[in-house]
């Protein structure tokens, strides 16, 4: 029997499994944050070892009985980080006089998509604070759509909606575009009543532009032409990320599963946002994740041990 362990690493906390090569779990634990772009690769270096140790040790084991290790966070979209984090651990496996056989560091989202449908060809549509879509075809190739970020991209986010929201409300402060009801409710959540406070807010004390979000989006189920127009779009802009996926994956059918807050929870643009892609894609399959990222780490593990 071989054994693996998957991490799903993030801003808060890590998740760790210990599996053998059925995916059946043998221990878990749960660890601190893993982002090493913030708290470093050395501190986070500690943090994965004392995950690995815990759960070796809860099942009788020894880390160097472990076939693969995968772990999946947040900075490791790009291979220089990943491999500046793969470098800290294994100095610190060799300090520590620890044989592991492989340890490989991928983004969250790619763990996301291989737990999404266990390995399988699909896609997987992130749409939170920020947004990016990754799909996986026939032949193992990974493909990524987005992403480029706050500054060029992140279309359909909830950054881009608040900014947008922020961008009529101003808007209408100057008497430049048409009433909406969102200026009311910045002045009633968040004590922006006029332009120089939305201005200090921005750009002195750091707003949380995303925030802004959940106000755009109830303003446009109130009726709110200028709102339900953010709406319209933005769910345009996410449904163009799934139809240049369709182009790349030339699948037959496209399985997709959703992950983020701002296109998951039950609200109007969640809705707006399904029904506006079930109609324009027939070969379209949305469909809840089968396996949770950890596990999807747990499948990278797996495949890359043979």
């Amino acid at each position: 029997m071989k054994y693996y362990i998957g991490l799903d690493g993030g801003g808060t906390k890590t998740k760790c499994i210990l599996t053998d090569e059925n995916l059946s779990v043998l221990s878990e634990s749960t660890g601190d944050a893993s982002n090493f772009l913030i708290k470093g690769a050395e501190i986070v270096s500690g943090t994965i070892l004392g995950l690995l140790k815990d759960v070796t040790n809860s099942a009788g084991m020894q880390i160097s009985d472990v076939e693969s290790v995968v772990l999946g966070t947040t900075g490791a979209g790009r291979r220089s980080n990943a491999e500046t984090m793969e470098s800290a651990f294994t100095d610190l496996l060799e300090q520590e006089n620890i044989e592991l056989k492989n340890f490989i560091v991928d983004s969250d989202a790619r763990i996301a998509l291989e737990g999404a449908f266990s390995g399988k060809p699909g896609s997987i549509l992130i749409a939170g604070t920020g947004s990016i879509m990754f799909g996986k075809d026939k032949f193992g190739t990974i493909h990524r759509v987005g992403g480029f970020g706050r500054f060029i991209g992140d279309e359909g986010s909830g950054f881009y909606l608040g900014r947008l929201g922020l961008t009529a409300a101003a808007k209408q402060m100057d008497g430049r575009g048409g009433k909406t009801i969102l200026t009311e409710m910045l002045a009633e959540k968040f004590d922006i009543n006029d332009s120089a406070k939305l201005i200090t807010e921005v750009y002195t004390n750091s707003f949380d532009i995303a925030s802004v979000a959940p106000l755009v989006i109830a303003a446009a189920e109130m009726g709110d032409k200028i709102c339900a127009g953010i709406i319209e779009s933005q769910s345009n802009e996410l449904a163009d990320h799934i139809g240049a996926m369709m182009t790349l994956l030339q699948e037959d059918v496209l399985k997709l599963s959703l992950i983020g807050g701002t296109i998951t929870t039950d609200n109007h643009y969640a809705k707006v946002f399904r029904e506006k892609v079930t109609g324009r894609f027939s070969n379209l399959v949305i469909a809840e994740p089968e396996l949770p990222p950890a596990l999807g780490a747990v499948v990278m593990a797996r495949d890359h041990s043979g």
